[in-house]
């Protein structure tokens, strides 16, 4: 006779279990049961009953990284950096003199505007405004579908705001490894550079899952193929995204719970501060 299957979580569809939250009665996996009094409850029971003797009793559910499980729109983040990407794409293409204000340069004679521009003199800005640039509608496209696919998952796991310190954190870095490596004169789009961070902490997360890792791999694959082959892509961002994220995630989701904090202000603190120091020797060597 077929075994019966367990149910799936209502948060984690991919999660079979057997337990229910005590309250709605939904099924939870281990990753969402909240400690009560009695059972288990699922986050958003704890929330609705915020204030009440039984609610006390548990503890604020937690992610795998250690932060706060957030109800209603788990994805807001992501939300939040696909509409500036899209902002800053919709006013480059409306006035294109704001791309060549933006754009990363290390250090250049600009004819049009009859001055040296770049980070190399005093225009640091670039670093990051570079990080939320896109060329053409498929570039844009193809790093809002990633972030999207990948940055949806990578929040909920790791709650907002180290979601956004490892996308920030990557995007830097890339611009940060275009600026030491990429001609002072050449001008680079540096967005993919925090997507390329994405696709790093997702195989970190993966792995520390114990899930199949053959998906994420050949992703993370085809896209290295496409940076190496394809013409007037900035490489130097995708590597430096890929690595500082790879970095900042395995902090994250590893280590023990008592040393979680440390441990991730630690990698974020390494990966700014290396960020800088290239930054810093850069411009000392182009000034």
């Amino acid at each position: 006779m077929e075994q019966a299957k367990l149910p799936s979580c209502y948060r984690h569809p991919g999660e079979e279990t057997g337990v229910r939250c005590t309250r709605c009665e939904r099924a939870i996996c281990s990753r969402c049961m909240v400690n009560a009094s009695v059972g288990f409850q699922c986050p958003e029971c704890v929330r609705g009953g915020s204030g009440t003797g039984h609610s006390r009793t548990a503890n604020h559910p937690r992610t795998i990284a250690g932060g706060r499980i957030t109800a209603g729109r788990p994805h807001l983040v992501t939300q939040v950096l696909i509409g500036v990407n899209l902002l800053v794409f919709l006013l480059g293409s409306l006035n294109p003199a704001l791309i060549d204000e933006m754009v990363l340069i290390g250090f250049a004679f600009d004819p049009d505007l009859g001055r040296v521009v770049g980070v190399a003199d005093g225009e640091w800005y670039r670093l990051v405004s570079s990080m939320f640039l896109h060329a053409e509608i498929w570039h844009i496209a193809g790093n809002m579908l990633l972030l999207w696919l990948l940055g949806g998952a990578l929040e909920e796991e790791l709650g907002r705001a180290r979601f956004a310190a490892l996308y920030l954190l990557s995007g830097l870095s890339g611009s940060a490894f275009t600026y030491l490596i990429a001609a002072q004169n050449q001008g680079s789009l540096g967005a993919s550079g925090a997507v390329y961070g994405l696709l790093g902490a997702t195989v970190v997360l993966v792995r520390r899952l114990n899930r199949d890792l053959r998906p994420i791999m050949a992703l993370v694959v085809f896209n290295l193929v496409i940076t190496f082959t394809w013409d007037r892509i900035a490489w130097q961002a995708h590597i430096g995204g890929l690595i500082a994220g790879v970095i900042i995630a395995y902090a994250m989701v590893n280590g023990a719970r008592e040393r979680r904090a440390v441990l991730q202000g630690a990698a974020c603190a390494l990966v700014l501060g290396l960020t800088l120091v290239t930054v810093v020797l850069r411009t000392a060597a182009l000034s």
